[in-house]
């Protein structure tokens, strides 16, 4: 089982920046598609972005793309958000998800992910 542990939530202004982190770890990192959703109050989890295990060809929900960036590091077995312009709508519980997937396909419905972590609160204030 992949256990794995998010950090970098908080309170920001709108317009302002933070960066999410998601180790991971009991699981091989190297063959996980890895993605980010959010929920927030009201409303139902939604996806955020997405990368890949191989050639790390990420995806974005359209609310995001432009001002969010995913990435990971391998090596620390590691996915990041950078979430920059942040507005009040970004305000939600940020999971990140892992699923082991084949080489060139990628999903953006939650159902398919396997592995969640806990979850961190970003809150960002007009």
């Amino acid at each position: 089982q992949v256990q794995l542990v998010e950090s970098g939530g908080g309170l920001v202004q709108a317009g302002g920046s933070l960066r999410l982190s998601c180790a991971a770890s009991g699981g091989t990192f190297t063959r996980m598609n890895m993605a980010w959703f959010r929920h927030a109050p009201g409303k139902e989890r939604e996806f955020v972005a997405t990368i890949t295990w191989n050639f790390g060809v990420a995806d974005y929900a359209d609310s995001v793309k432009g001002r969010f960036t995913i990435s990971r590091d391998n090596a620390k077995n590691t996915v990041y958000l950078q979430m920059d312009s942040l507005k009040p709508e970004d305000t939600a519980v940020y999971y990140c998800a892992a699923r082991y997937s084949g080489a060139y396909s990628y999903t953006t419905d939650e159902k398919q992910y396997t592995d969640w972590g806990q979850g961190t609160q970003v809150t960002v204030s007009s």
